[in-house]
């Protein structure tokens, strides 16, 4: 085996049950609405949402996060290359959770109207930490024997 073909093995190869599937969609889908949503609700959930929470330059990164969402939420849902499109999305969780959501532990959080305390952090990040855990499992198993990664590992050995 080439390095190159066992480089693409790796990142195709999956044990995991064909029930994957479901993390895959629930993933994905979510990170494809989420994605789409940056540039129906520009002000609510793109530019002006980065805006209010300090992010610089909000008018590059919203969209360019937008994309990446919407590319990587595609990628998740065919199971092509999903390992692949999974790290990104660890990326995009963690400045997720670290930018808007840790701020609530503090009271200071720009995007939160509410008390701060444990409990509103844990109610305000369940879908980021959902997201976060779904990418990371996916990350680790690949995207299980019903998808695209699955039927390009097999043909690549035979």
């Amino acid at each position: 085996m080439t390095e190159t073909s066992d480089w693409r093995a790796r990142l195709l190869h999956t044990h995991a049950s064909g029930a994957t599937v479901l993390i895959r969609l629930y993933v994905g889908a979510v990170f494809l609405s989420e994605g789409i949503q940056k540039f129906l609700y520009p002000d609510d959930l793109g530019t002006g949402r980065f805006d209010k929470a300090g992010i610089p330059a909000p008018g590059f990164f919203a969209p360019l996060d937008g994309v990446f969402e919407i590319g990587c939420g595609v990628l998740i849902l065919a199971g092509l290359l999903t390992r692949l499109a999974a790290v990104p999305m660890v990326v995009n969780m963690i400045g997720a959770l670290a930018i808007t959501k840790l701020p609530i532990l503090w009271g200071d959080a720009p995007l939160f109207e509410g008390e701060s305390g444990w409990w509103d952090f844990a109610h305000e990040s369940r879908t980021d930490l959902a997201q976060l855990c779904g990418s990371l499992f996916l990350l680790a198993v690949g995207a299980g024997a019903h998808s695209l990664d699955a039927r390009l590992a097999r043909h690549a050995t035979t």
